[in-house]
């Protein structure tokens, strides 16, 4: 029990840890919070090991991006400009995403046993997300082993490229593709007497985040309230799609959008998803010896779509961040695009990742069922 609070505790606080460490080290402000705590969670998960402590990461890194969506879209402003690059970066991403499961396919996938079927179930999990996988086992009778073989696999080496786009490809991306101006994040400002959370305590804001997180808890009443009555298999489409929408339309809502710190508080809880996630990157468990070939296959899908996906965002004169965010909503699903919008300190992207994602989750079950059979006739 103690154990479990402690476990508990430490999710929650390390973020604030990490924040203030950030405004007193600048090298380790270079860094970023988001990269900092992914690390320090790597390293919690892998060694602590108390019991419960699953469902904890489960509840936690559940919990976490509901609340963080509407908080962090209230104060966005929404400019036509950016429709087009959102458009031509989600039928990039699902162009990408499709050529790369077929190149895969002849390179990995033939030697494959179940092969079509597998190269089925990538493109339903890297354009929608894990209830596209487990959607996709059931419809292709995919055997129980592939499907949890996959999952492992999807899981270790999705982790290499969150690691690699925070480590490295943001600031790649940026320096190779146009970069839009951005909207200053208070996270950007994190030096002096200016921080983040400035003013949260007083009894302004105090009040500020109260209506904030009333209104928060009110969508996310509603949106979970639609998600049940859409059905298990449409729940998540519905949830995320529902929490987009009210957030974006109460943040034209001017006595809601002018309080202050809900950027904040939602950007909290993107600092505690990103270290409880990390937490659940089990580095022991990988076991690569069963399928070389499906390791490579899966490996293959993800960063040669992201490849692609960079050249035609260069062709077609798309911004480094609406690129990435895009290419994490169909990778990652959209849980994490608060995550890397944090992590670029760009909340333009936001809605826009959010609606990437959402197509890639209501259009995963049909290109994944549509390419299982192309790859059979192959």
């Amino acid at each position: 029990m103690i154990g479990n609070i402690l476990t508990v505790l430490f999710f929650l606080l390390v973020p604030s840890v990490v924040l203030w460490l950030c405004r007193l080290l600048p090298w380790l402000e270079k860094i970023g919070p988001v990269l900092t705590l992914y690390i320090i969670g790597i390293i919690f998960g892998n060694l602590f090991h108390p019991s419960g402590m699953a469902g904890i990461q489960e509840i936690l890194s559940s919990a976490m991006v509901p609340l963080a969506i509407p908080l962090m879209l209230f104060s966005c402003t929404f400019r036509r400009s950016e429709t087009r690059g959102q458009s031509l970066a989600l039928v990039s991403g699902l162009l990408a995403v499709t050529v790369a499961v077929v190149a895969g396919y002849l390179l990995f996938g033939r030697n494959l046993e179940n092969g079509p079927k597998i190269g089925g179930m990538l493109t339903g999990v890297y354009t929608g997300g894990t209830i596209n996988l487990a959607s996709l086992k059931v419809m292709l009778d995919a055997p129980e082993e592939t499907f949890i073989l996959l999952n492992s696999f999807d899981m270790a080496v999705s982790f290499l490229y969150l690691t690699f786009l925070l480590s490295a490809g943001i600031r790649l991306f940026r320096r190779w593709l146009p970069v839009e101006s951005r909207d200053a994040s208070p996270e950007e400002v994190v030096t002096g007497q200016q921080t983040p959370f400035k003013g949260l305590f007083t009894k302004q804001g105090l009040k500020d985040a109260g209506l904030l997180l009333a209104a928060d808890a009110v969508i996310i009443g509603i949106s979970a309230g639609l998600g049940l009555l859409a059905g298990d298999g449409a729940f998540m489409t519905v949830l995320i799609l529902s929490l987009t929408t009210l957030g974006i339309a109460a943040s034209f809502w001017k006595p809601l959008k002018e309080r202050k710190g809900g950027y904040d508080i939602g950007m909290y809880c993107i600092y505690v998803f990103s270290v409880v996630v990390a937490s659940m990157a089990d580095l022991r468990s990988l076991s690569v010896g069963g399928s070389l070939n499906l390791l490579f296959y899966l490996g293959f899908v993800i960063f040669f779509s992201l490849t692609l996906q960079v050249l035609m965002a260069k062709l077609l004169r798309v911004d480094a961040d609406t690129m990435t965010v895009s290419s994490v909503a169909y990778i990652c699903s959209p849980p994490f695009v608060p995550m890397m919008a944090a992590a670029m300190k760009n909340r333009s992207v936001l809605a826009g990742g959010l609606a990437v994602g959402v197509v890639g989750y209501a259009a995963g079950n049909y290109l994944g069922f549509l390419m299982s059979r192309l790859l059979a006739l192959i």
